[in-house]
């Protein structure tokens, strides 16, 4: 296997790691006012991340890093393209990690209200702009070939906003969605728990006929797609692992719910990663122009610099992480949170 497609494969790795892990992370975001009835709810419900968010988000950064490095063209094209969804993207985010840490200054009923305002914007929009971004990607962009050897967009913020692309959008909205409640079923107790449970079976059903319908579209899109088998595949493990989920979650497998959860993830984002290659963007203009891995990729001495170094540090980054979620891995109640302000 060439350089050039492991290093396609450890970008999807790395960005399925993002999405599994800050992909719960939106999900509690998103229920605050949902499932809360109180502050102290919401308190509870946030300290159920406030020790991994900051370390979730970092296989974001990674990911950004290694597709800087291995992939320039993709980066500068995608990030000049897209330049208006990512920001809106890093500007949730800013958002959501501030007011993480700054709504519990005691400053007042209406601080903490605005504070958890911009938890919940800061939660929707980076996975509704993300679905959004690679629906786009695997359906086609406006995307032409300069002299210079370098790749232009030339659509709008507009040209994305088609309904193939909000759909992928809702799609993993409502996915971060289900996963943030399975979450919180896993990690509290009381009241809170058991309406993350209820509202879990609610939500998993819309998300089931979401995904579907996007997954299938998806399909239908590529049916003369050489990976279409792959495509398939991928597509029905993801669907059979969401409904898997959603009937563990109803008899209170939380874990085992989660865990599904993440397996839906995993290969939903591996049917698309399939539907791209051997693109990294795809040409609906023309697609002799479309933007080759091997055509974008950086030199082969910076890819096998880069693969060794992944090859000893991430390792110990999967480990850190490992020992993250054991120290933290014990369930948190109201009496937890009220035992704590005293």
């Amino acid at each position: 296997m060439e350089l050039t497609t492991v290093w396609f494969l450890i970008v999807g790795v790395l960005l399925i790691g993002y999405f599994v892990l800050d992909g719960f992370d939106f999900g509690v975001g998103m229920s605050l006012f949902s499932l809360s009835k109180d502050d102290t709810d919401r308190r509870v419900m946030i300290n159920t991340i406030g020790p991994i968010w900051d370390m979730n988000e970092t296989w974001l950064i990674v990911a950004g890093a290694c597709l800087f490095a291995a992939f320039p063209e993709w980066y500068a094209t995608m990030f000049s393209g897209f330049y208006l969804p990512l920001l809106l993207i890093l500007i949730a985010l800013i958002l959501r990690g501030v007011s993480f840490e700054y709504r519990h200054q005691g400053k007042g009923k209406k601080w903490t209200a605005w504070f958890d305002w911009f938890i919940l914007i800061g939660s929707v929009l980076p996975p509704l702009l993300w679905g959004t971004a690679f629906a786009n990607l695997i359906q086609g962009l406006p995307i032409t070939k300069m002299d210079n050897g370098g790749w232009l967009y030339e659509g709008t913020l507009l040209t994305l906003l088609n309904p193939y692309g909000l759909l992928g959008g809702i799609a993993v909205t409502l996915i971060c969605y289900n996963h943030g409640l399975v979450y919180l079923a896993l990690k509290s107790l009381g009241e809170i728990r058991d309406r993350a449970q209820q509202q879990a079976k609610r939500v998993g059903i819309v998300t089931i006929v979401v995904a579907a319908a996007f997954l299938v579209w998806t399909i239908i899109q590529h049916l003369s797609n050489p990976n279409l088998p792959l495509i398939i595949a991928c597509s029905a493990i993801a669907a059979v692992a969401l409904i898997g989920s959603w009937l563990l979650n109803i008899v209170g497998r939380e874990g085992w719910s989660f865990t599904l959860n993440a397996v839906t993830i995993a290969f939903a984002l591996l049917a698309i990663f399939s539907a791209l290659y051997p693109h990294l963007m795809i040409s609906n203009i023309d697609p002799a122009q479309s933007m080759t891995i091997a055509g974008a990729a950086s030199t082969e001495k910076t890819l096998v610099l880069m693969t060794w170094t992944i090859i000893f540090t991430l390792p110990f980054v999967l480990a850190y992480q490992a020992w993250t979620f054991w120290v933290f891995r014990k369930r948190i109640s109201r009496k937890t949170i009220e035992a704590s302000a005293h």
